[in-house]
């Protein structure tokens, strides 16, 4: 059941929505799901749940202020130091990652970014489901879905070493580049 409230759900939610005030994104722990309608990746299909995410993530000893509407609002406007679904994508679309600040940062600069938010603007949909351990149920959705974007827990996936290959490349390409402003 919860499953299919992600691989086929009733709603999927624009950034413009996801963005408004208030937001439909309740402010509580679980797992949202990523559809895309243009994919970002030749090989992936378009229309279809392509990654998961958890808010908050399991931290045995610290209490985390992250919850489902703090992630997704992110993940639609942030930047790829903060967000591993932006960085991926990023990735697949070729756009140059970039150290910023001290050189630790890695993101797609402000032009990147810009570009990356108006591309999920116009193409990513997001829908979510409540969960009070987010944590073990993206576990047990990695191992029986097809998750092409998520990378931890999900070697098994056929696109895992595509999807790998870029991002380190990426890495190594911003490494060897100035730190940006």
């Amino acid at each position: 059941m919860e499953a299919t409230a992600l691989t086929t759900p009733v709603r999927r939610w624009s950034a413009q929505e996801v963005l408004s005030r208030p937001s439909p994104v309740p402010a509580v722990a679980g797992v949202y799901g990523w559809h895309f309608e243009q994919a970002p990746h030749q090989e992936l299909d378009a229309g279809r749940l392509l990654y998961v995410g958890i808010a908050p993530r399991y931290m045995a000893n610290r209490t985390s202020t992250q919850n489902l509407r703090k992630r997704v609002r992110y993940h639609y406007r942030g930047n790829a130091a903060g967000s591993t679904l932006r960085l991926t994508l990023g990735c697949l679309l070729g756009l140059e990652l970039r150290r910023v600040g001290s050189g630790k940062r890695l993101t797609f600069g402000k032009v990147g970014e810009a570009t990356l938010t108006q591309w999920m603007a116009e193409n990513a949909r997001v829908c979510w489901i409540e969960h009070a351990e987010p944590w073990a149920l993206e576990s047990e959705l990695i191992s029986q879905l097809d998750l092409p974007l998520n990378l931890d827990q999900n070697r098994h996936n056929a696109f895992h070493d595509r999807l790998k290959e870029p991002r380190a490349q990426a890495r190594q390409q911003a490494r060897a580049l100035p730190i940006s402003a």
